[in-house]
Formats: C-alpha cells, sequence, structure tokens
C-alpha cells in the first residue's frame, strides 16, 4: 500500500493552491496596467502548485523518509524564518529583510558563518538591484527607503 503522507501533502498544496487564486482576486487592478495585469503572477504560482500536487497525488512514493532529528530541526527552522521574513518584509524592507533571510538559509545549507552572511547580502542587493533598479518593479521599501 502506497503511503498516505503524500496525499496529503497533494491535497495540502491543493488548498494552498486555491488560497494563492483566492488571494490574487483580492488585488486590485488599475485602469492603467501593463495587458497582464498585478494577478498574473499568483495565478501563475498557482498553476504550478497544482501540477505539482496533481503529481504527488496521483504518482505518490512507494517509500517517503521523512526528515528525523537534527533534519527535522533544520527543515522547522526554515518554515519559522519563511515565516518571520514575510512578517519582517514590510516593515524592515526587501534588502534587510531577505539579506537576512537568505543568509540564515545559506547557513543551514552549510556555508561558514561569514559565506553565509556574503551569500545574504549578496543575493539581496543582487534581486534588489534586478527587480527594482533594471526591471522597475516596486519591492518592499524598508526604513531606509529600499
Amino acid at each position: 500500500m502506497r503511503h498516505i503522507s503524500d496525499r496529503i501533502l497533494g491535497l495540502a498544496g491543493l488548498a494552498t493552491a486555491a488560497v494563492v487564486v483566492w488571494q490574487g482576486e483580492q488585488i486590485q487592478e488599475s485602469f492603467i496596467q501593463d495587458p497582464l495585469g498585478p494577478r498574473a503572477f499568483p495565478y501563475v504560482v498557482a498553476a504550478v502548485i497544482v501540477i505539482a500536487s496533481l503529481a504527488i497525488i496521483l504518482r505518490p512514493s512507494s517509500a517517503p523518509q521523512w526528515p528525523r532529528g537534527k533534519r527535522l530541526l533544520a527543515v522547522a527552522a526554515a518554515v519559522i524564518v519563511l515565516v518571520a521574513y514575510a512578517e519582517l518584509l514590510p516593515r524592515a524592507g526587501f534588502v534587510l529583510s531577505t539579506a537576512l533571510a537568505a543568509a540564515f538559509l545559506s547557513w543551514q545549507l552549510g556555508a561558514r558563518p561569514r559565506s553565509a552572511v556574503i551569500a545574504g547580502v549578496g543575493i539581496s542587493v543582487g534581486i534588489y538591484v534586478l527587480f527594482q533598479l533594471v526591471l522597475g518593479l516596486s519591492l518592499a521599501r524598508g526604513p531606509w527607503g529600499f
């Protein structure tokens, strides 16, 4: 018998996709905007989640291996950091929030602390330059204006 945990994860993914679509519907559209509009991104994200979730539901693993001990704690820490990132983003801005989250996640993936900080700052500044300055997309501004 195939394990039910994969199917539960797939159903959770479908529920997440439904929430993403629902939240996308809440986005106010302006009469002056690009042809796709601001709702396109959440819809694309939801479509990818649906495809991945259906793949998990229809072809579950015969013997999934769940993390244990330190690995499970690392996964929990990553989830906590990502939730904290979402909460910190509007207050501290994109650059600081992303630098902190990326540095922590880099460290969790095995980088030495100094290298993790350098990676976090590099990732944050690089994404900021690309999205804010090159593409002109708006990112969360912190108390310093960036």
